[in-house]
């Protein structure tokens, strides 16, 4: 879907705006609301003995930070996945990914320090997670390249991963602290001591998609006509899934296995902005840290004074979406 330059630019620029409206408003919502002059007098130092600086610095900005970092880095994910595979209904939930992941942290955790065990998780989510995408893409290969092969090729890794991750917590039941909240992905507690190791890679990540974003555009092509004109396809796909799967593993390291962002970013951002990979990664990156933003600040705010994991809302959100997806495919080749 090709979109005007300058619309797009605009739409990037209203993205971007949205994202720090979430950001702002993730900052002042919750069971104790901090008001605009109190968030700048401590964002510029100041409020030195009141309980708001408190609650934002220790509570607040770790949260909306994760939730910034983590919805940037699975939305691009889910992008660059699709792209790659030429899949709409992939997505690194649904491919199986975060499992992977998940499963690798886990171990990470049951077998290391607790101080070590979080400074390597985000290198043994990306491990899992890399390792799950190219066995789901090998599968896919062996078994047909169709779109509901990959799908179900992801679901049976998914599975295998997840109840890998499930006799890990059994066998060590400390091996993940609030095993509960990881599972159905979260936020709450989250410290910047633990998202700091990951901001870096996703940060580095997304970098590197942009600048592949020309060979990604090429690759949209297909791979007959990329392999034409001089793009090594193949040492490209590896590359670019490894870059998803970390920017996924690095997401789940802190946040847990949140599901549907990679699957449902993508699609609005494409109606919206087009197809071209750096608006698509940009797009992406910015409205998945608003989506995700938005979702936890509805999970603090639905039920009060109770409070809802994040991975429920995105949960209620993203089911009827694949389910919609899938039904609007039905008359396309599966």
């Amino acid at each position: 879907m090709a979109v005007e330059p300058r619309k797009a630019a605009l739409r990037l620029l209203a993205a971007g705006g949205l994202a720090l409206l979430a950001a702002a408003a993730s900052l002042c919502l919750g069971a104790v609301s901090v008001g605009p002059r109190e968030l700048l007098q401590v964002l510029l130092g100041g409020g030195q003995d009141t309980a708001a600086r408190g609650i934002l610095l220790l509570v607040r900005l770790p949260r909306t930070a994760g939730c910034l970092l983590a919805g940037a880095a699975l939305a691009a994910s889910g992008a660059i996945i699709q792209t790659v595979m030429s899949n709409p209904l992939a997505a690194p939930n649904v491919i199986g990914v975060n499992s992977g992941a998940g499963f690798f942290v886990a171990a990470c955790s049951a077998l290391l320090p607790a101080g070590l065990a979080v400074k390597a998780s985000p290198v043994a989510a990306f491990l899992g997670a890399f390792s799950c995408v190219m066995l789901v893409l090998l599968i896919a290969e062996k078994a047909g390249s169709s779109r509901i092969v990959l799908v179900l090729a992801g679901v049976a890794i998914s599975g295998m991963f997840g109840a890998g991750t499930d006799t890990i917590v059994t066998l060590v039941p400390d091996a993940l602290t609030g095993y509960s909240d990881f599972r159905i992905g979260g936020l709450a507690g989250v410290t910047m001591e633990r998202i700091m190791p990951a901001m870096w890679v996703i940060l580095l990540c997304l970098a590197a998609a942009l600048l592949l974003s020309n060979e990604l555009d090429l690759l949209t092509l297909g791979s007959d006509t990329a392999q034409s004109l001089g793009l090594p396809v193949r040492k490209l796909r590896v590359i670019a899934l490894a870059l998803a799967a970390a920017l996924a593993g690095a997401a789940v390291s802190f946040s847990g296995l949140l599901g549907f962002v990679g699957l449902i970013v993508p699609h609005m951002v494409r109606r919206l902005i087009g197809v071209e990979s750096r608006n698509l990664i940009i797009g992406c990156a910015l409205g998945g840290a608003a989506l995700l933003t938005l979702c936890d600040i509805a999970a603090r705010l639905v039920f009060a004074p109770f409070e809802l994991p994040v991975g429920i809302v995105l949960s209620f959100a993203g089911g009827p979406f694949f389910l919609w997806l899938l039904i609007r495919k039905r008359g396309r080749q599966l």
